[in-house]
């Protein structure tokens, strides 16, 4: 017989979202940094274009 699971408490809960949040908002400032990097000139990272990309194959 199906027995519920015990309900999560909320710290527990706000534990993990938080722990999310905080991932969001750094991948959000890598985003920001490499954006501004990549329109002032100064990165040498460059994203693969299609045209790249068809030419290695």
């Amino acid at each position: 017989m199906a027995v519920p699971k015990k309900k999560t408490s909320k710290s527990k809960r706000d534990k993990r979202r938080a722990t999310w949040r905080h991932k969001a908002v750094v991948e959000a400032q890598k985003a920001l940094s490499l954006g501004k990097s990549i329109l002032t000139g100064r990165s040498t990272f460059v994203y693969p274009t299609a045209e790249e990309e068809e030419e290695e194959s």
